[in-house]
């Protein structure tokens, strides 16, 4: 006891700076456990697996660090195969509650890695009380115990919060013929630890190990930092409030923005309104000239009515000699689009081909351009059929 005393104090001061500290409710743990008990010698008509009694049991413990906890341990010992000094007249015939020390052997030598292994093993030990029912001296009996054992236990889930175990363990009764008294009386004969008044249990055992503080059901490593890390996550808590005092420099100003744009909104609503009547546009464009030839419906070649508009635009050039003109030629809404594209710019075309041939014009000075289908010239539709004349010296 001593001696897990002082590992306990170098256990703790060991793990205060890479272990989670945790609070006082967690590393609890509970469990139920049953297996066979039977004396350890030979002594009158009892010995080694001879008198064997099952055993049932349930265990309250609490890890108080990675290597060291403490526990609670009752176990009840049923009637058994052969008399012995264990075979009693009732159903029950031993009762003990041990209050016991842990030890993680696997932690101690290995280290805790931040989480249980999958195969531990521990030591437990320590002293109880033995209570037996009517034996057959004939009267109940009260005594100390000492229990020492081995736990190989195994972590399953994926929270390593289920632990079975193997436990073979040694159970001695520090009394002399099952009674309390007689180890009072006789110090020397009673309180030792006499293998005539031992069992050897094994027993297989299941515990569940609640959740803690730390959102596991183990104890955890402490994420340690050193000074430049920290450093750097200083540096950066105070860009990221820099940046916050921007935004909020920003939103300020929005907001003054909008109370601005809101109060000349509030103006504006009070200003009446000024109304203009009697506002006359004429919009004179002098580059374009009136004549246009027309064309029927599907039509590229200019019909003799249309010649008239063709001598006209032939004088104005004769007239104007520094002239240069682009023929524009449309077609109406109807039909394919791609077929009035090309029809529009086979319309100026033969304009241009008339003024060349008929009125002697210089190629030169005219230039086509097919404006595809259109219904904004004019009102109607069969008069959007037409070529255009543009002149391009103004």
């Amino acid at each position: 006891m001593m001696i897990c005393a002082a590992m306990l104090t170098v256990s703790a001061g060991a793990q205060k700076t890479t272990v989670t500290t945790h609070k006082g409710g967690d590393n609890w743990y509970i469990g139920i456990n049953a297996g066979v008990a039977t004396p350890m010698q030979k002594w009158d008509n009892y010995g080694f697996m001879k008198g064997v009694a099952p055993s049932f049991g349930v265990r309250l413990g609490k890890n108080l660090n990675t290597v060291l906890g403490v526990a609670i341990d009752a176990n009840a010992y049923f009637k058994s195969t052969k008399k012995s000094l264990m075979n009693t007249k009732t159903f029950i015939n031993t009762t003990n509650v041990d209050a016991l020390g842990t030890l993680n052997l696997s932690n101690l030598f290995g280290g805790y890695q931040g989480e249980p292994r999958l195969f531990e093993v521990f030591f437990l030990g320590g002293f109880g009380w033995t209570h037996e029912f009517g034996s057959l001296l004939g009267t109940s009996a009260n005594g100390i115990n000492s229990k020492a054992a081995f736990d190989l236990a195994f972590n399953l889930g994926a929270d390593k919060a289920w632990q079975i175990y193997l436990e073979p363990a040694v159970i001695y009764g520090l009394w002399d013929n099952g009674k309390l008294s007689n180890a009072l009386s006789n110090p020397y004969n009673s309180f030792k630890y006499d293998s005539r008044n031992g069992l050897f249990q094994l027993n297989v055992g299941v515990n569940y190990k609640f959740g803690n503080s730390n959102n596991s059901h183990n104890f955890t490593i402490e994420q340690l930092r050193d000074q430049g890390e920290i450093d750097d996550l200083n540096a950066r808590i105070n860009e990221l409030r820099g940046e916050n005092d921007k935004k909020d420099m920003r939103i300020a100003r929005d907001i003054r923005r909008i109370a601005e744009l809101e109060d000349s909104l509030k103006a504006a609503r009070n200003v009446k309104p000024t109304v203009v009547k009697n506002v006359v546009t004429k919009v004179v464009n002098n580059n374009v000239l009136q004549p246009t030839v027309i064309f029927g419906q599907g039509k590229s070649t200019v019909d003799a009515a249309q010649m008239a508009s063709v001598a006209m635009i032939a004088k104005y050039m004769k007239n104007h000699p520094e002239s240069r003109l682009l023929i524009k030629g449309y077609a109406s809404p109807e039909g394919n689009p791609e077929l009035n594209q090309r029809l529009s710019e086979a319309r100026a075309a033969s304009v241009k081909n008339a003024l060349v041939k008929r009125y002697g014009i210089p190629e030169s000075r005219l230039e086509t351009q097919g404006m595809g289908a259109t219904d904004e010239l004019f009102d109607e539709v069969d008069f959007n059929r037409v070529a255009t004349f543009t002149d391009l010296s103004k």
